[in-house]
């Protein structure tokens, strides 16, 4: 089974249902696929889901320290 290299999501079952007359009719389920690409990281050929991809090529978040303010030393 094809699964993210990175955060491991893999396919699941979904159903679907239809509302007829005012009451819903169970349909079969079915299976959703990860939309998974192939992507080169660090040299590696791997199979990433696009929120993977997307996230790889955001910034890092830099964290601001708090200062001590008004005070002299």
């Amino acid at each position: 089974m094809r699964k993210c290299a990175r955060c491991g999501k893999t396919s699941r079952m979904q159903g679907a249902r239809k509302l007829l007359r005012g009451h819903y009719n169970p349909v079969n389920w079915s299976r959703k696929y990860p939309n998974l690409q192939y992507a080169t990281v660090d040299g590696k050929r791997m199979l990433l889901c696009t929120t993977c991809l997307r996230t790889l090529h955001k910034a890092p978040r830099v964290r601001k320290t708090k200062t001590a303010q008004g005070v002299s030393s």
